[in-house]
């Protein structure tokens, strides 16, 4: 049963973490991001404080707490507001993803840039994984029109990513995990619900596709997946998430063929294949490459 249970986390928290672009297409319709990111925000910290009551949470120095709560700003709010704005303002859930899923290869790349050390495998990963991205996103053209902004964003997610791990990396690579989101929570939440007060209306539509979309974002998206995250660490399988994540882009456009019958062709498909070669390609035996997760 326990060989069983070990075999399953892995799978189950890239499974998880997928349905993050899927909830943010099922929300937007119907509220504006920094205001479901502040309430998604908010119910994850209420969360936090309740399970700290049963889990012994180890939290870091002053000065930790300072370049966590920066690396938090780049990792939570940076990406996660430039992936809900270019899904509200019409780019797809699977498209976004893939994007977005060039982080481990821009992430291995840049550290191996500054390092001096770009080897020719990684600059082949490098071209096979944006030739794939472009594969996608001309297809993606000829069935809707998707608006300009809505790359800027997504792309701007994707460097907010890459740069919050790099900087996470080299100033806090260690802490304990529930200190750390709650760190990083709460001053996303702090910046969300500025942006709401001054840039968004603040209204948001208390359907059951907002409801649904922000109970699953607390409970299975954020404090599920750290959980998992935490088991997986505990015991020694930090590397397999590293592999898995590059399954995240095709579980997701699968999803959102399924959920919302967004298009899914060869071209797309092979795209896909494209930009995952790559990934594999630039992180290949880079054993101290961090994959750094977002909730």
């Amino acid at each position: 049963m326990k060989l069983k249970l070990d075999n399953v986390i892995a799978p189950l928290f890239v499974l998880i973490w997928s349905t993050g672009f899927i909830i943010a297409r099922l929300a937007m319709p119907y509220v504006e991001p920094a205001t479901f990111l502040f309430w998604r925000f908010t119910g994850v910290i209420m969360a936090m404080i309740a399970f700290s009551l049963v889990w012994k949470i180890n939290w870091p120095t002053r000065s930790q707490i300072k370049h966590i709560a920066i690396a938090g700003l780049m990792l939570q709010f940076g990406y996660l507001i430039g992936v809900w704005w270019a899904v509200r303002l019409g780019m797809t859930a699977g498209l976004v993803a893939i994007i977005v899923g060039l982080q481990p290869l821009l992430t291995a790349w840049f550290a191996a840039w500054v390092s001096e050390k770009v080897t020719p495998r990684q600059w082949l990963g490098l071209g096979f994984g944006f030739m794939g991205v472009a594969l996608v996103v001309a297809e993606k053209l000829g069935f809707a029109h998707i608006p300009f902004a809505s790359y800027v964003l997504a792309f701007g997610a994707l460097l907010s990513i890459t740069f919050g791990t790099l900087y996470q990396k080299k100033f806090c690579p260690v802490f304990d995990l529930r200190a750390g989101s709650s760190i990083q929570f709460g001053v996303s939440a702090v910046v969300c619900f500025a942006c709401m007060y001054f840039f968004e209306s603040g209204v948001m539509i208390w359907n059951v596709p907002v409801i649904t979309a922000l109970l699953w974002a607390i409970f299975p998206l954020s404090i599920g997946s750290i959980s998992l995250l935490f088991m997986m660490i505990r015991k020694g399988a930090a590397t397999k998430v590293t592999s898995l994540l590059y399954l995240t882009p095709p579980t997701t456009a699968v999803m959102a063929w399924i959920f919302f019958n967004e298009p899914f062709t060869l071209m797309m498909g092979i795209g896909l294949g494209l930009t995952m070669t790559g990934v594999v390609l630039v992180n290949a035996r880079q054993s101290n490459a961090l994959a750094t997760i977002p909730e």
